[in-house]
């Protein structure tokens, strides 16, 4: 047994968050699941010898590249690993790591991935309505919620809130695709980084609202910031410089088949949306 990290891609939108929970499903729980079943860890064992995970993701969120790392034998291989783990929940690369090694610790930089729905006010079809966004009031707000801050007004988390996290948007048709990166994250600190920026492009809040995000009084309720739906998040890159992951080609392509067909039956769910959206006009 030596310690291995693990890259897990999962599709969140069916799991109460990463981290077990009682009477809840969580992708933590079908990584130990599949670990008993393998015989990796005892019926008894409440979690591997030295286990760590790079983050906790919220119910609903999705990643690419979770990492988990754990005293495991030679032959788990993540295409083995998958053997007993769920379809949504792919094992995709691994790396050797040394003995002190820590998974949330180590992490040098993480980024999110935010998909948020947001037509142009600059599209002359006039479509969005609610959900119509100004570019540039929203990279001006990404811009100033940039950089090292007490976002204690963005977290339920009442201490370790000071972050520096960078936020950066790029067009894509519809869509406003927002890259969060930074050390680390506070809980919901990117879902509502993500809600206070859309506020400031759709013109439902001013640049003022920034500024009071950042003062040392607490936000009243009436005031507070509520977080972005979590589906369209993904946790996408966990960097650790002294780490060198190889890819199971089988496992990746295998992910990428079950995954792919999530996306063709979401597709066609769309549809289908459209089709009754459409017939109720």
């Amino acid at each position: 047994m030596a310690q291995r990290a693990f890259r897990i891609a999962y599709d969140g939108t069916g799991y109460h968050g990463f981290q077990r929970q009682p009477d809840v499903s969580t992708v933590e729980d079908a990584v130990f699941d599949a670990l008993r079943a393998l015989e990796v860890l005892a019926p008894e064992t409440d979690k591997p010898a030295a286990y760590a995970a790079a983050g906790r993701t919220d119910a609903g969120v999705s990643a690419l590249a979770q990492t988990v790392a754990f005293d495991a034998p030679a032959w788990l291989t993540p295409r083995a690993f998958n053997a007993d783990l769920p379809a949504d929940i792919r094992a995709w690369a691994a790396a050797d790591a040394p003995e002190s090694f820590h998974a949330t610790h180590d992490a040098t930089r993480r980024e999110y991935t935010y998909h948020l729905y947001a037509p142009s006010v600059a599209d002359s079809s006039g479509s969005g309505g609610e959900h119509a966004v100004d570019d540039d009031r929203f990279r001006a707000a990404c811009k100033a919620l940039s950089g090292t801050r007490d976002f204690h007004n963005l977290t339920p988390d009442d201490h370790n809130t000071e972050r520096s996290p960078t936020l950066e948007a790029t067009r894509d048709g519809d869509y406003l695709v927002v890259r969060v990166t930074a050390d680390g994250f506070a809980r919901e600190l990117v879902r509502r980084l993500v809600s206070l920026a859309r506020a400031v492009g759709t013109g439902e809040g001013s640049r003022s609202k920034i500024d009071r995000a950042f003062e040392a009084e607490p936000l009243p309720g009436h005031e507070g910031i509520a977080p972005a739906p979590p589906e369209p998040l993904v946790l996408t890159a966990v960097e650790y410089p002294s780490l060198e992951f190889e890819t199971d080609e089988s496992a990746a392509e295998t992910a990428r088949s079950i995954f792919e067909r999530y996306r063709r039956d979401r597709q066609t769910g769309a549809r289908v949306a459209s089709q009754l959206a459409d017939g109720l006009e």
